[in-house]
């Protein structure tokens, strides 16, 4: 039998593994064990000023807050900006720990946002801004990013980690937030940096990001990406995502957590299960089962997230 951290790895790496990799709530279990930095520099408390400077006010029955007060106002002030040290050793005090209760399961480590955490020092309108006014300024900030994400990775090396994600949401509902051009003189070759550094770690690499984001998804393939975690999928049509990315990447989802997971019947809950698993993976793997890990904020009841677990289970042993 297949280890959770081998099911995983065959899973992205489409080799074919016994059953559908899962991220569930308890008591449906995980293949995944996580470490981080703690606190990571990347924290996004509901309250409170983060490690930046950044104020953030929780924003209802939602677990995230949103930034109120943004640490750079002015690019006459950066080099006056907080850049929290990654090889602070407090961070990494409890790692060894972590990894040791991880037990057989793929162990995660948590990097740092290279985009929200851009705007999330300047604002969003001013960091769109930036882009076409300042983007010599910018270019330093994400070089910033992208060097705390790089130390990280020779941190996190030392724990043998099996795979590196952090959270970047680029889309609109029917767009990216930015030109995909801008995207790809600024950003790609970032993501590709950081990716090589992942790899050559022996980690394999993961991005959280929704939206409508077809536009970049070539892109981040050739950057390095492995694995796309997306929370929607209709927006973007399950069709278009199996025709043109099934197969170069490998996906994680829960059921559309904007429309099918909160709007449709159990029944539809169920269908979408299958679509997800025949259009977005196959035999040979390439899709993970996931669930959204904030319900309450986004209108989940459990009786639809347990008809949604209990489906893709029902399929993983339909599997074998």
């Amino acid at each position: 039998m297949m280890s959770p951290k081998e099911i995983v790895r065959r899973s992205i790496k489409f080799e074919i593994p016994e059953r559908l990799a899962k991220s569930f709530p308890e008591p449906y279990g995980s293949d995944f064990a996580w470490i981080g930095m703690d606190p990571s520099p990347d924290r996004r408390p509901p309250n409170g000023r983060d490690e930046w400077g950044a104020l953030w006010e929780n924003i209802g029955i939602c677990k995230m807050g949103e930034v109120k007060e943004f640490p750079l106002k002015d690019w006459a002030d950066f080099d006056k900006l907080l850049i929290p040290a990654v090889n602070a050793p407090h961070r990494w005090q409890g790692i060894e720990e972590a990894r040791k209760k991880s037990e057989d399961k793929f162990v995660m480590a948590s990097g740092l946002s290279i985009y929200e955490r851009a705007h999330f020092i300047r604002g969003l309108e001013n960091t769109w801004t930036d882009i076409y006014e300042y983007p010599q300024e910018l270019e330093d900030l994400l070089d910033i990013l992208v060097e705390m994400n790089i130390q990280a990775i020779k941190h996190y090396k030392d724990f043998q980690p099996d795979g590196y994600m952090f959270w970047d949401d680029w889309g609109l509902q029917d767009k990216l937030m930015i030109s995909p051009e801008k995207w790809r003189e600024l950003w790609k070759p970032r993501y590709a940096r950081i990716y090589t550094a992942a790899h050559e770690a022996g980690m394999l690499t993961f991005l959280h990001s929704c939206g409508h984001i077809v536009e970049i998804l070539d892109d981040l393939i050739e950057a390095g990406l492995d694995v796309i975690q997306m929370d929607q999928q209709e927006n973007m049509g399950l069709d278009l995502l199996s025709k043109r990315f099934a197969g170069r990447i490998a996906f994680w989802c829960p059921v559309d957590i904007q429309n099918t997971m909160c709007r449709g019947s159990l029944d539809e809950i169920r269908r979408y299960c299958h679509l997800l698993c025949e259009k977005l993976g196959g035999p040979r793997g390439g899709f993970i089962a996931g669930y959204y890990g904030d319900p309450t904020g986004a209108g989940h009841s459990k009786e639809a997230i347990d008809t949604m677990c209990q489906e893709f289970l029902k399929i993983s042993g339909s599997s074998k």
